[in-house]
């Protein structure tokens, strides 16, 4: 999926207290990504680091460097999104309820990535297993995205429409 369907998912499904809410879940929703392939964004556009060409489809995943491949391991892993909230959990005393956007992103993502193009390494660092999923770039996914995130996010508006803080 996107990221930005992402963070978009994340806000509605865990972030409809406050705008503060809203904000920390669309962080999280958005942060595997982030933290994974936004470091090579911002490197190649810094020019420390030479990024592949994604203007023709997905680029050969051996073109993409290793950092990337490790960091989106661990920030993909339903493992290890649990093991930080467990801690989160023991720290605060509670949860950090912004924070199950993480996971809904690794759950949205495992049958929307093909095993061409970074398929989901959900059980990291247990078992390398994966779905072969359909690309979310693939109309008949994407498409009905975009009408479920409108659909969502109207009923969001709808529903709430002036108790937000």
């Amino acid at each position: 999926m996107d990221i930005i369907s992402h963070g978009l998912y994340g806000g509605v499904a865990f972030g409809r207290k406050t705008k503060i809410s809203y904000v920390k879940a669309f962080f999280f929703g958005v942060m595997p990504d982030l933290f994974s392939f936004g470091i090579l964004f911002i490197f190649s556009i810094l020019s420390l680091a030479s990024g592949p060409d994604f203007h023709s489809g997905p680029p050969d995943p051996a073109s993409i460097p290793g950092y990337v491949h490790s960091l989106y391991n661990v920030t993909h892993s339903l493992v290890i999104a649990g093991v930080v909230i467990g801690l989160v959990r023991l720290v605060r005393g509670k949860f950090l309820p912004e924070l199950f956007a993480w996971p809904l992103h690794i759950l949205v993502d495992i049958p929307t990535h093909s095993s061409e193009f970074f398929p989901t390494p959900f059980l990291w660092p247990i078992s390398n297993f994966h779905v072969d999923g359909i690309s979310w770039g693939t109309p008949y996914i994407f498409f009905p995205n975009l009408a479920l995130l409108a659909c969502l996010y109207l009923w969001f508006y709808f529903s709430r429409k002036g108790r937000m803080d």
